[in-house]
C-alpha cells in the first residue's frame, strides 16, 4: 500500500508539470514545472525565477538535541543573503526545519511531508546516519536531492546507488585516520581503549581507525558499544578504565560524550589521552563537564573557531559574528555547530550559483563537480572538492588540543585518502 501510495503522488505531481524556462519559473500549481532548452525534462519543483525552497530534519528534541543549534546558524546565513544579497543566485530562500527526534520512523514522517505536501526543490541536511539511511531510498526513487547529510558516514560518498544523496563533513573514515596518525606519532606503543555509538558513525570510526593503526605498535586492548536510547555510558566507562589503557577514544554523540568526558574526570585512578569525534566537540558538549575538566583532550578540526584569538580579526569570522546577532538573536556565535551550519549554508548557496541548470538534476550535478571551492569559515587550505569517482566533498583536517578555555588548533592541515 505505501508504495502505491507514493507511486500515485508520483503520478498526481508529474500531471502537474508545464512548460517553462531552465531556470524555472513556475504556473501557479504546486507541484512544479519541468525545465525547457538546456535543460528540458528536468524537475524545478519547489523552485520559481525568483525564489528557491528547501528542507531538513533535525533532532530538535530528544537525545541529540545539542545538534538543534546547527539550523540556527543555517537560517541566519539565508535569511542574510536574502535581506542583503537578493537571495542566492537571484532566488529568495524558504527554509523549512522539521524535529524528528533523532527517531528514524519521525524521519520518514517529516521527510515525506516535506517533498510531498511542502514540495521543497531539495532536502538539504538530515542529521545522522540511521535518519538520514531510513530517507536516502525514498529519496534516490523520487529523484529529490538529499544535499549535504549532516553526518560523516563513509556510505555518504561511497554508495553509487544513491547519486541524489551526498554528504558535507569529512567522512568518519577520514576523521579515523587523523586520529590514528596523530596516535601513532605520540604514542606509539599505546594501548587504547574505545567508546562507539552502535551503529554506522561509531562503527565506521572504530574501523577506520583500527585499519590504519594496523602494523604498528598501536593495539586496541578494550571495546565498548552503547545504543542511542541508553540511559547513561556508565557501566562501559567503568569497563574500559579496568583496561588501563593509554588512550581513550570517546566516540560518542554529545550526550553520552559529556557522560565520557565527566567519568573520565572523576576516574583519579586512570589518566588516558582523551580523543573526541568531532561531532561531540563544541562547548555545548564540554561546558557542563567543566572546562578544568576537559584539558588536554584532542579533537580534529575544519572550521575556523569564532572563540580563537587568532581569527578575532578574520573578515569571515567578523561578518558571521555581525550577521548572527542580527538574524539570529541569542544564538552563540561560538557554538561550533552554529559556525558549521553558517559553513554548510554558504557550501549551498556557492552550489547551486555553481548549477548550470537551476533543477533538481542541475543541483545533483553541481554538488559532484564541486573544484576546490573556499568556503569563508574554513581553515585555511581546506576546500570543498569532488568530481568522477570522488563524493566526499571535505577530507582534510587539523587536529587541535583543548587548552584553557578553547580549542588550540595543533600541526598541519592532514589530507586523508578515499
Amino acid at each position: 500500500m505505501r508504495t502505491r501510495a507514493i507511486r500515485l503522488i508520483s503520478l498526481a505531481a508529474a500531471v502537474l508539470f508545464a512548460t517553462t524556462a531552465c531556470g524555472g519559473g513556475r504556473d501557479g500549481d504546486s507541484g512544479g514545472t519541468i525545465g525547457q532548452g538546456d535543460c528540458k525534462g528536468q524537475q524545478t519543483t519547489g523552485i520559481t525565477d525568483t525564489t528557491i525552497k528547501i528542507g531538513g530534519a533535525y533532532p530538535l528534541s530528544g537525545p541529540a538535541s545539542a545538534y538543534a543549534e546547527l539550523p540556527k546558524g543555517i537560517r541566519a546565513y539565508f535569511d542574510y543573503v536574502n535581506a542583503e544579497k537578493g537571495g542566492i543566485d537571484g532566488h529568495k530562500v524558504e527554509y523549512l526545519v522539521r524535529d524528528d527526534g533523532y527517531q528514524p520512523p519521525k524521519t520518514v514522517e517529516e521527510i515525506r511531508r516535506l517533498v510531498e505536501q511542502d514540495q521543497v526543490f531539495a532536502v538539504f541536511q538530515t542529521l545522522g546516519t540511521p535518519t538520514s539511511s531510513a530517507v536516502w531510498d525514498y529519496l534516490n526513487q523520487r529523484q529529490v536531492p538529499q544535499i549535504f547529510v549532516a553526518g560523516g558516514a563513509t556510505q555518504w560518498g561511497a554508495d553509487t546507488a544513491h547519486p541524489w544523496t551526498i554528504g558535507w563533513q569529512p567522512s568518519y573514515l577520514a576523521e579515523g585516520q587523523v586520529f590514528a596518525q596523530y596516535v601513532r606519532q605520540q604514542k606509539p606503543d599505546a594501548k587504547v581503549a574505545v567508546l562507539y555509538q552502535n551503529d554506522d558513525f561509531g562503527k565506521d570510526l572504530l574501523s577506520s581507525f583500527t585499519k590504519n593503526v594496523a602494523g604498528s605498535g598501536v593495539s586496541i586492548v578494550a571495546e565498548q558499544s552503547y545504543e542511542a536510547t541508553d540511559p547513561t555510558v556508565e557501566p562501559q566507562l567503568r569497563n574500559l578504565a579496568n583496561s588501563k589503557a593509554d588512550v581513550l577514544l570517546n566516540f560518542a554523540t554529545p550526550k553520552f560524550a559529556a557522560q565520557t568526558l565527566a567519568a573520565d574526570a572523576r576516574n583519579i585512578d586512570w589518566n588516558p589521552l582523551h580523543i573526541l569525534t568531532v561531532v561531540s566537540n563544541p562547548m555545548t558538549t564540554l561546558k557542563p563537564v567543566g572546562l578544568e575538566n576537559v584539558q588536554g583532550i584532542v579533537s580534529a578540526a575544519f572550521l575556523k573557531d569564532p572563540a580563537d584569538p587568532q581569527f578575532a580579526n578574520d573578515a569571515a569570522v567578523r561578518l558571521y559574528r555581525e550577521k548572527l546577532a542580527q538574524y539570529a538573536p541569542g544564538a552563540d556565535p561560538t557554538n561550533q555547530y552554529t559556525t558549521s551550519g553558517w559553513a554548510v549554508a554558504e557550501s549551498f548557496a556557492k552550489t547551486f550559483e555553481a548549477a548550470k541548470c537551476k533543477t533538481r538534476e542541475g543541483l545533483r550535478d553541481s554538488v559532484r563537480a564541486l573544484n576546490d571551492v573556499t568556503i569563508d569559515l574554513m581553515l585555511p587550505g581546506i576546500t570543498l572538492k569532488t568530481g568522477p569517482g570522488d563524493a566526499f566533498p571535505l577530507e582534510a583536517m587539523r587536529i587541535q588540543k583543548f587548552e584553557g578555555d578553547r580549542w588550540v588548533l595543533n600541526g598541519d592541515v592532514i589530507r586523508t585518502s578515499k
